[in-house]
């Protein structure tokens, strides 16, 4: 089966659109960190969506009281449609299939739904709220604005969640009654986020120590179809490590799995912890003179949302033969793309222009 990237869409701290998006990281511009205050007592460096990055967001009903992950969900995602020129109707849409992708939901919400509860008890629980808590709550309000009817998924994962739900999606592409399936994946960033991963010793605090990444929020979505300008060649479902010191010999295993044919590019998934070092030793042993492309040192840590920040980064690189970073020309065939978790997951793929 031929499998290609129809078509992108992303949201992210430096705007959306990905025309204009990958045109401010080749300026080599990065998003600026701006504090957030925990009531705990701590100020964390985060990485915001611009309220101007939502602008194209649509006037429907199901985003008036939704949350922030759902808006980044819908503007990715009608983006990605809009990218490869693809309007759903009644018909299409029945031979569409959606896959959300998500680590850490809508935390916001889910906040103030239980603080209301433990505040003034269970009459408090408001049933405005509820509905955003659940983690399948971006792919409903998704798939109502677009009428999907068919097959819709939420998977919850670590970071590599949004390669697993391409993998999904390409089994489903098996099937002759899906013609497209749109993966999305989300994050919003909260200060709750932000102390867990703390007291995990993965995030930076304020001011930046040495080592740890930042959270970011946004969306990334990638419309599957039969043809498209990149083609996915192969995608490993990975593995997963129970301990950081395992993490290399699970890069290892997937860096393995995909090379050879060894890749013109890597769109690595370093972001200032354990995982540099994990894909410094897999690149060096089965890729060593591949060109490394880190997303998430210019958009930080967005946790499900990363895996695909990545994967259209690498499409991008293959599609403009530019990469952020560089002023010398080559030829970029192809791209492996590796995603590994702060939670023990790996996984990755193969991409070829």
């Amino acid at each position: 089966m031929s499998l290609h990237i129809a078509g992108t869409g992303w949201v992210t701290p430096l705007g959306s659109g990905v025309d204009e998006v990958w045109q401010r990281l080749l300026n080599g511009e990065m998003a600026a960190a701006e504090p957030l205050s925990s009531p705990l007592g701590r100020d964390y460096p985060v990485f915001r969506v611009p309220a101007s990055a939502l602008a194209k967001a649509p006037a429907h009903p199901r985003l008036r009281r939704s949350s922030a992950i759902s808006r980044f969900s819908a503007v990715a995602g009608l983006e990605a449609l809009a990218n490869a020129n693809v309007t759903l109707n009644p018909e299409t849409a029945k031979r569409t299939a959606l896959i959300f992708a998500v680590s850490n939901g809508g935390v916001i919400y889910t906040k103030r739904f239980y603080h209301d509860i433990v505040e003034s008890g269970a009459q408090a629980a408001s049933p405005l709220l509820f509905p955003e808590t659940v983690f399948n709550a971006p792919a409903s309000h998704l798939a109502a604005i677009l009428g999907i009817t068919g097959a819709s998924y939420t998977l919850v994962g670590d970071g590599a969640v949004g390669t697993l739900a391409l993998k999904m999606a390409e089994d489903l592409m098996l099937s002759d009654a899906v013609d497209y399936c749109l993966v999305v994946a989300a994050e919003e960033a909260d200060w709750l986020l932000c102390d867990a991963y703390r007291k995990w010793r993965l995030l930076r605090s304020a001011p930046p120590l040495e080592r740890g990444t930042i959270l970011s929020e946004g969306a990334g979505a990638v419309l599957l179809g039969r043809h498209g300008p990149v083609r996915i060649e192969k995608i490993s479902g990975g593995t997963n490590f129970s301990k950081q010191r395992e993490a290399p010999a699970a890069v290892e295993k997937v860096f393995a799995e995909l090379c050879p044919p060894l890749p013109d590019l890597i769109a690595a998934s370093a972001n200032g912890t354990f995982i540099d070092k994990a894909e410094h030793r897999a690149i060096g042993k089965h890729s060593p003179n591949a060109r490394v492309y880190a997303i998430k040192r210019a958009l930080g840590e967005s946790v499900g949302a990363s895996s695909l920040w990545q994967t259209i980064a690498a499409a991008q690189a293959l599609i403009t033969q530019q990469l952020p970073g560089e002023s010398e020309t080559r030829v970029l065939r192809s791209a492996l793309v590796s995603t590994c978790g702060l939670n023990q997951q790996v996984a990755g793929l193969r991409i070829g222009a």
